[in-house]
């Protein structure tokens, strides 16, 4: 599929302007450190220049002490000479030893600079790999998104397409029952594009971060029921069984009514789905340490080891060439658990089926 070229672009922009701040904060922490080791090494050269001085100022009046005391005048001319030998070696070795102080300053600060700089480009080097790559996924997930979403809607419209033809051909009076049978497929298949099309808009929300739920007191126990209630013609078609398994006591808690019954439908379809006729599933709830745990297990073909953390990531399939939805249901299942305050989680035995179940809180934490 091709890349729409401008949303790359933005991806790329992003990153570069990502780049550009973290090059600019770079720059920042070099130029002060600079300034830093600058003063500093102005400081070493005040220093050293203002021992210089006092010494220089110490053989000064020694020597004019000297030259006050010595009567002869030869003999005073010799010693002034002599001091300012002495004064101008005590100079030359401050002068020397304060040049080698500034040169280790200015060599450390090189070294430091060089290293700061390195550290701070590969920092900065690491982080655009970081975006690159993140934004590459972000690419790759939605060319796939766009790839599955076009095959399933494609599919659809076309079950749409064959069964309102074939439905224009029928004659009407004698072919009630085939009437009958276009039309639902139609209603079945516009159902699912629905569904599809809700997955999409929750998806959309949920990368907004504007998930909103409106939790209320509600039974689990009649909540259980109205989700088996929908699947139960299906299930008959498909030669399954559907049973609850309730546990003792009242199962109320606060949750969003609509966005549970969404999530015990998305598991009871998954089960659904990888079930063959003859299976057995069954969706159960009981009263946990702090609130309610629910489950739907089944009879199926299983989840291997070690995809029992990658069911919950979006446009997760079983294969690449699985075809059935789209591999959100469980990732928006997962979204609003978490949402409640809850947890849900998958085990698994290949060939052995599957369970499902998810814990809520009796009272949802204070938003």
């Amino acid at each position: 599929m091709a890349i729409d070229g401008k949303t790359t672009e933005l991806e790329r922009e992003k990153t570069d302007q990502s780049l550009r701040t973290e090059r600019a904060k770079a720059d920042q922490a070099l130029a002060q450190r600079r300034t830093a080791i600058e003063r500093d090494a102005d400081a070493v050269i005040q220093r050293a220049r203002e021992n210089a001085d006092a010494v220089l100022t110490a053989a000064r009046d020694k020597a004019d002490e000297r030259l006050e005391e010595a009567p002869p005048r030869a003999a005073a001319v010799s010693a002034v000479t002599e001091g300012r030998v002495i004064e101008d070696e005590s100079l030359r070795d401050e002068r020397a030893s304060a040049d080698a102080r500034l040169r280790r300053e200015r060599a450390e600060s090189v070294r430091a600079l060089s290293m700061m700089a390195l550290f701070e480009r590969d920092k900065t080097d690491r982080s655009l790999l970081t975006e690159r790559i993140r934004s590459d996924e972000a690419v790759s997930h939605r060319d796939d998104f766009l790839g599955i979403v076009s095959h399933d809607l494609r599919n659809l419209l076309n079950g749409i397409v064959i069964s309102a033809e074939q439905l224009s051909r029928t004659e009407t009076g004698n072919d009630r029952e085939q009437t009958l049978a276009q039309t639902t497929r139609i209603q079945r298949y516009a159902a699912r594009m629905d569904r599809l099309i809700g997955d999409l808009m929750d998806v959309a929300t949920l990368d907004a971060g504007k998930l909103a739920i409106a939790p209320v007191s509600g039974d689990w126990e009649a909540l259980i029921a109205e989700a088996l209630d929908a699947f139960h013609a299906s299930a008959t078609a498909k030669g399954l069984s559907l049973r609850t398994e309730i546990g003792e006591g009242p199962l109320i808690t606060e949750f969003d009514h609509d966005r549970m019954l969404q999530v015990l439908a998305n598991l009871v379809a998954n089960a659904m789905k990888f079930t063959s006729s003859g299976g057995i599933i069954r969706v159960g709830a009981e009263r946990s340490e702090d609130g309610i745990r629910v489950w739907v297990s089944d009879t199926g073909s299983g989840i291997p080891a070690g995809m029992l953390e990658a069911v919950f990531e979006r446009f997760w399939q079983v294969g690449k060439n699985d075809r059935r939805g789209m591999g959100l249901g469980l990732y928006i299942s997962r979204s609003i658990v978490e949402a409640h305050g809850g947890a849900i989680r998958a085990e698994s035995r290949e060939g052995e089926g599957s369970t499902f179940s998810f814990t809520v809180p009796r009272k949802l934490p204070a938003a």
